[in-house]
């Protein structure tokens, strides 16, 4: 099946017929005949004898066609224009550096820290998939770099409460370790402390005789460098998530996902959005990144990283101590930082933020694997018996007003509804993030999944890494997803092993 042009594939697109389910309502980018075709085409699919039409180009005309290794997520989308190209290959370069902390020879590179828990974008984001956990096995543990602890503690007093209230307030973050600890530090400075992680083994039962082997992580923090902290901390690992698709997943219209949330998807499922705070627009909006979708935007998303992962200020987060806190660690505020006057105010400058953010918003989805395999399509339709796009909703058309035009007018197959849902008690985490509970996460978009181990070897699934595999992953979901993973429980073993080929398809 070979990829189609972006007019082709658009032509196609507008010939499908009309579908009977009427115009999807809130789409004022579209014309009202429009508007009946995307809800035709990008309705459930009802035939799984065959794939569907572009199903292989799961991205649109972005998709692209290349070797399949290690760098197969970090291409740049197939339609980009030869300047969109130039501007990928800069903000490739900032994505891979090295920064250093202050003073330093290298003035573009420096301000690092004070605290922080990587030195580049890439070592969370490995080739721009996964992060890596530290590992299972405790003897052999490494220091955590992609897998954070994002810290806060519950409201107390009334001045607590009324914090939370400001639109720009997500959570409260620990008064002396601030919103996530870092484990690492520049010269003359201690770090925040120590991440320990122990595995018990839980053993679940299948359908066929099989049983599988969940590991339930704890979370200890050990050296504490600053002091102790709050005995109501609540810790919420968190870990680096694949890059691909982001630019296509901000062009879906708003509208869309909100028809998520309104409809019945049976089970007793209730996606909800996350409204948070975006600090260029200055207003509450929807959110659709990061585990609880609390970012609002690739370049907001970007910016918090190399605040609070790497202690680098930018335009939207303009403190150069990154997520230091007076007065317990008001020792980082002794440290130089890396802001040159000849460069800018910031030591991430809003022109390297420009060429980051158009980086992370092109990095290209690869095609589809085998749509038309049998057993792929026998996956397929095991994942939707199972109910599994009552969350993963497989696709969309995105909008006609996206703001880059390589991303307009895209049929895309994300799997994911953008919203937040309750994934039951062995999820949660306690945390709650905006309008996110402790017990709610943004469904994961599935689309590059069965190349998670092309890219990064030792990679794994879920919020926290704990899932090794696949199959792990859909045995932890509980809450409204409670349902669909106990059909997956009682699907025969072979049954299991086609919905696990679909998956290891996308």
């Amino acid at each position: 099946m070979k990829a189609l042009p972006l007019a082709a594939v658009l032509a196609a697109l507008l010939a499908q017929p009309a579908g009977a389910a009427g115009p999807a309502p809130g789409r004022t980018d579209l014309s009202p005949e429009d508007r009946e075709r995307v809800t035709s085409i990008t309705a459930p699919a009802a035939d799984f004898s065959a794939a569907e039409p572009f199903e292989m180009m799961q991205a649109g005309a972005t998709t692209i066609k290349k070797l399949l290794n290690a760098d197969i997520f970090s291409h740049p989308s197939a339609n980009l224009s030869f300047e969109g190209r130039q501007r990928f290959l800069v903000g490739n370069g900032l994505f891979r550096k090295d920064w250093v902390s202050s003073p330093s020879s290298t003035q573009a590179s420096d301000g690092l820290g004070p605290l922080f828990n990587a030195r580049s974008c890439q070592a969370c984001h490995v080739k721009d998939g996964r992060g890596t956990v530290p590992g299972f096995d405790p003897l052999e543990q490494f220091d955590a770099v992609a897998l954070l602890l994002r810290l806060s503690v519950p409201p107390v007093t009334e001045a607590d409460r009324q914090k939370l209230t400001q639109e720009e307030i997500a959570f409260l973050p620990e008064p002396t370790y601030g919103v996530q600890l870092q484990n690492f530090s520049v010269a003359g400075l201690p770090t925040e402390g120590r991440m320990e992680i122990s595995y018990e083994p839980v053993l679940v039962k299948l359908n066929g005789g099989e049983t599988a082997t969940l590991m339930k992580p704890t979370y200890r923090i050990t050296d504490l460098g600053y002091g102790p902290m709050r005995d109501d901390v609540q810790i919420s690992p968190r870990l680096a998530q694949p890059m691909i698709g982001l630019g296509l997943l901000e062009s879906i219209h708003e509208s869309d996902i909100l028809a998520n949330a309104a409809a019945d998807h049976g089970d007793g499922i209730s996606g909800k959005p996350n409204w948070v705070y975006d600090i260029r627009a200055g207003k509450k909006v929807l959110g659709r990144f990061n585990w609880k979708a609390s970012q609002p935007t690739v370049e907001q998303q970007s910016a918090a990283a190399f605040h609070n992962d790497m202690g680098l200020s930018s335009p939207l987060f303009p403190d150069h101590y990154g997520d230091c806190r007076k007065p317990g660690q008001a020792s980082c505020y002794d440290m130089p930082h890396g802001a040159q006057p000849h460069l800018g105010e910031h030591e991430v400058p809003a022109r390297l933020m420009d060429f980051v953010t158009a980086y992370s918003t092109n990095l290209a989805v690869p095609q589809r694997r085998d749509p038309d395999d049998a057993r792929v399509l026998a996956g397929k339709k095991l994942f939707y018996q199972a109910n599994c796009i009552g969350c993963h909703t497989p696709k969309y058309v995105t909008s006609r007003n996206a703001t880059q035009p390589e991303h307009q007018f895209q049929l895309i197959w994300p799997y994911t509804d953008m919203l937040l849902h309750d994934m039951g008690d062995g999820l949660a985490d306690g945390v709650q993030e905006h309008d996110a509970t402790g017990r709610e996460w943004r469904t994961p978009p599935l689309w590059g999944i069965g190349l998670t181990a092309t890219v990064n070897p030792n990679a794994t699934y879920l919020h926290d890494g704990r899932a090794r595999t696949l199959l792990e992953a859909v045995l932890w979901h509980g809450g409204e997803a409670q349902a669909a993973r106990d059909r997956v429980v009682a699907m025969t073993p072979e049954e299991r092993a086609d919905l696990i080929r679909f998956l290891e398809s996308l």
